[in-house]
């Protein structure tokens, strides 16, 4: 997502030509969308984001049962 950020900045900085952006090839100022392209698919050959998406749901899943055994008046146990 940074690389996206960053790729859209420097899109509008030349379209605009504000500041030193303005000279430089648009190789240069495309390169981040590239970026955002090599970093997505290695995300997914890797299983990246399938681990942070378990991740949160683990999260979630731990913070329901908390919140639960806490109407109870139990005390939650602690993440292992």
């Amino acid at each position: 997502m940074l690389f996206l950020g960053i790729g859209i900045v420097l899109l509008v900085l030349k379209y605009l030509a504000m500041g030193p952006v303005a000279e430089w090839s648009w190789w240069v100022v495309l390169s981040p969308f590239g970026l955002a392209v090599v970093w997505w698919w290695w995300a997914d050959a890797t299983g990246y984001t399938k681990r942070k998406v378990m991740q949160k749901e683990d999260q979630r899943k731990q913070a329901r049962i908390d919140k639960s055994r806490e109407a109870m008046g139990l005390k939650p146990k602690k993440p292992r």
